[in-house]
């Protein structure tokens, strides 16, 4: 029997970002889950280094890798649409829900429990989802921040509002103060600066 999965999800590729924007860099979703598979596995990484955590940074960043891959089936929702009122979050939501698990019947069936892990928190897994979810955030400010150095004005405000969430999401993270302070500063400056 053959079995559609990593064919499927292969095709993360094809589905464009920030679709309401004009974009001078285009990005994919499958950029897009790489960025935020690495930035969660420091995030994890920090927490067990400086806060004594025991989280699983590894499987954080394959939760990552696949956090968004109900889109391929659904698309790219913008943010103001999908979070409008609790009601089209929670349709949202439920169709997201039931995307990933037509993704995870494209899958051996011995194999579907594995995977139904990273598609769908894990009571065990709490906050490394936290992790991740501030790493998505993280990923779409540096969307902004690369916006903004090529002199597109169009993510001023996208990139406020994210900023806001993120002061707001640290309070209860300090993996993600952490990074804001010492590694997104990089983000705002040249490859030259960057070397130099």
């Amino acid at each position: 029997m053959e079995y559609s999965f990593f064919a499927t999800v292969s095709r993360m590729k094809y589905i464009e970002r920030w679709a309401l924007m004009r974009n001078t860099i285009p990005e994919n979703l499958s950029e897009h889950s790489l960025d935020v598979a690495m930035i969660a596995h420091v995030l994890c990484v920090i927490g067990n280094v400086r806060y004594g955590r025991k989280l699983d940074a590894d499987k954080a960043a394959v939760i990552a890798m696949y956090h968004d891959a109900s889109e391929i089936l659904t698309g790219d929702m913008p943010t103001p649409i999908k979070y409008y009122n609790s009601a089209l979050k929670e349709a949202y939501k439920s169709i997201e829900d039931e995307a990933n698990e037509r993704l995870l019947d494209n899958l051996p069936e011995d194999l579907r429990t594995e995977y139904r892990d990273i598609f769908f928190k894990a009571e065990d897994m709490g906050y490394e989802w936290k992790l991740v979810k501030a790493a998505d955030k993280l990923s779409a400010l540096i969307k902004c921040i690369e916006e903004e150095k090529t002199g597109n004005k169009e993510f001023v405000k996208a990139k406020e509002t994210i900023e806001n969430a993120i002061i707001t999401m640290s309070e209860k993270l300090p993996e993600l103060k952490d990074f804001t302070a010492e590694l997104l500063p990089a983000y705002y400056k040249t490859l030259d600066e960057l070397n130099s």
